[in-house]
């Protein structure tokens, strides 16, 4: 039996990148996962099709966060498919889904900005608020924010701010749901082999630029997240709350010296 068996999860953009790792991690523990995706219906079918393809349980639900009325159509779409499958309730809420900005200051337009306010802020906010009513005592909420919120890049700003602002949202959050045995926590990760990042994860010379600024060596893979988000919302994540868990590495700590 997996520990998450008769356990419910909702991940937003859990169709590819570090999403499908989560979804796939949950799902493998015995959780029924319903996967959010914004507009590739086949990422979304094939992620619901490697769950099934392992014995695992899940259903995908489309929203495109950003755009009015999307959280309605995500919890439609849930509260459907979790009544097809004999569910009522939520357990675990993975808020992953986010967009990237590569603009510094003097190239951020307030269009850029307002949509990465939208996605990466609001959206989780009101995605929380819409699950609470489902959310069982005992639950887990998990929000990915970045390893941007410590690191000072110039060239995503906009990213940085918003990522900033969803991790403040952790500690307050977990203060008012502990006494139902909520746990709340946010996993900032640094960079990570993805679909999303190939545009330079794919290059040799950058790559070893970021694998010398990082304490372990390499870059990260999907897998090294999604561990860590199956710790924190399994029973072993059962007193850890309020918390900003880095998940990088140990990206840009300090000077490396040979040992």
């Amino acid at each position: 039996m997996g520990e998450l068996d008769g356990r419910t999860a909702l991940v937003t953009g859990g169709s590819r990148g570090i999403g499908r790792a989560v979804a796939l991690r949950l799902a493998a523990e015995g959780a029924l996962v319903v996967v959010h995706y914004g507009g590739n219906d086949a990422a979304a079918e094939e992620t619901v099709a490697l769950i099934a393809k392992v014995g695992g349980r899940a259903f995908a639900v489309q929203a495109r966060f950003g755009e009015s009325g999307a959280v309605d159509r995500l919890f439609e779409g849930l509260t459907a498919g979790l009544g097809s499958h004999g569910a009522d309730g939520l357990d675990i809420l993975v808020n992953n889904a986010g967009i990237h900005s590569a603009s510094s200051i003097g190239q951020l337009t307030e269009e850029e900005f307002e949509r990465l306010l939208a996605v990466n802020v609001s959206t989780p906010i009101f995605v929380i608020q819409r699950a609470l009513p489902l959310l069982r005592d005992g639950g887990r909420i998990v929000n990915m924010a970045s390893a941007a919120t410590r690191i000072a890049d110039p060239r995503q700003i906009g990213y940085t701010v918003t990522k900033t602002a969803l991790a403040a949202l952790g500690a307050s959050l977990a203060n008012e749901l502990g006494r139902r045995g909520i746990t709340v926590n946010t996993v900032n990760p640094g960079v990570v082999r993805t679909d999303m990042t190939a545009g330079y994860t794919n290059v040799p010379e950058a790559v070893a630029g970021l694998e010398s600024l990082t304490a372990l060596g390499r870059l990260g893979e999907p897998e090294d997240i999604a561990d860590v988000v199956g710790f924190l919302a399994g029973p072993q994540g059962r007193w850890v709350t309020g918390q900003i868990i880095d998940v990088s590495g140990g990206t840009y700590l300090g000077p490396i010296t040979a040992g």
